[in-house]
């Protein structure tokens, strides 16, 4: 049974179609990958399914229950959250702070139990800070807690991201170009965190990635996007050796980007 699922997904803006008839499914527990050249409307497709932009037409099904005219804080509570290709992290508060922003959406205490500090608050603020330490210690972090966001490592502030993402608890996380900007090491390291996220935490992944040897080593499903429609989808070995797909990333030389032997 999928966990999401796109209906004849239509986005546009004005005379411009960025998203056209889009059909897709992930199932529970998969890691499926979305790949495309420039504008091909993978990240509009991401924005669709998390309240960023609502559809033209068609309908997003997220575990059995339209996320269409949802906005995106109600749909990170039903258990859907994302990154950005552009790293969106609040530069001048340490990773532990970004990360209890993430956390935000499952908390109960209100503004009054805030102000008064009342027992159920600090002990709701006291769990939510050792779960924040928790994600911090998962993805590497440990000793990084108190640290300000702009002042980490690039690749550690891709991990910081994806920490904050994990504090919202999803069902489905949604990556996108989680490995731009990174050496051939941290793309390798990234590739097999990626995994445990999947096989530790029980997530189910959707990743928009032009990094294809991330890609082909990690995707149980790879679908392709060209032009706002969707006009590939399967296994890894499929999609390198699916003419059309190479056609729109390089043409005659497209075999050599998408790793085909």
């Amino acid at each position: 049974m999928a966990l999401l699922e796109a209906n004849g997904v239509v986005k546009q803006f004005g005379g411009l179609i960025a998203v056209n008839n889009v059909v897709f499914s992930i199932e529970k527990g998969m890691i499926a990958s979305l790949i495309g050249p420039n504008g091909a409307g993978k990240t509009t497709f991401f924005n669709i399914i998390t309240g960023f932009y609502q559809p033209t037409s068609g309908d997003i099904i997220f575990d059995g229950q339209s996320l269409v005219g949802l906005s995106t804080d109600r749909i990170t509570a039903r258990g859907v959250s994302r990154t950005f290709q552009n790293i969106r992290l609040f530069a001048n508060m340490s990773a532990l702070e970004n990360v209890l922003v993430g956390e935000h959406c499952h908390l109960r205490s209100g503004v009054v139990g805030a102000i008064l500090h009342t027992p159920g608050t600090m002990r709701e603020e006291a769990q939510a800070e050792a779960r924040a330490h928790e994600l911090l210690d998962f993805v590497g972090l440990r000793n990084r807690a108190d640290e300000l966001a702009k002042n980490l490592p690039y690749g550690d502030q891709r991990r910081l991201e994806i920490a904050r993402a994990l504090a919202t608890e999803p069902k489905l996380l949604l990556l996108d170009e989680p490995s731009a900007g990174m050496n051939p090491i941290e793309t390798e390291d990234l590739t097999q965190f990626i995994r445990r996220l999947r096989d530790e935490l029980d997530l189910t992944i959707l990743l928009i990635e032009h990094h294809m040897r991330v890609v082909m080593n990690i995707s149980d499903r790879v679908s392709v996007m060209d032009l706002g429609e969707l006009i590939a989808e399967g296994a890894p070995e499929e999609i390198q050796q699916n003419q059309r797909v190479i056609e729109a990333y390089l043409g005659t030389g497209g075999d050599e980007m998408l790793g085909a032997e």
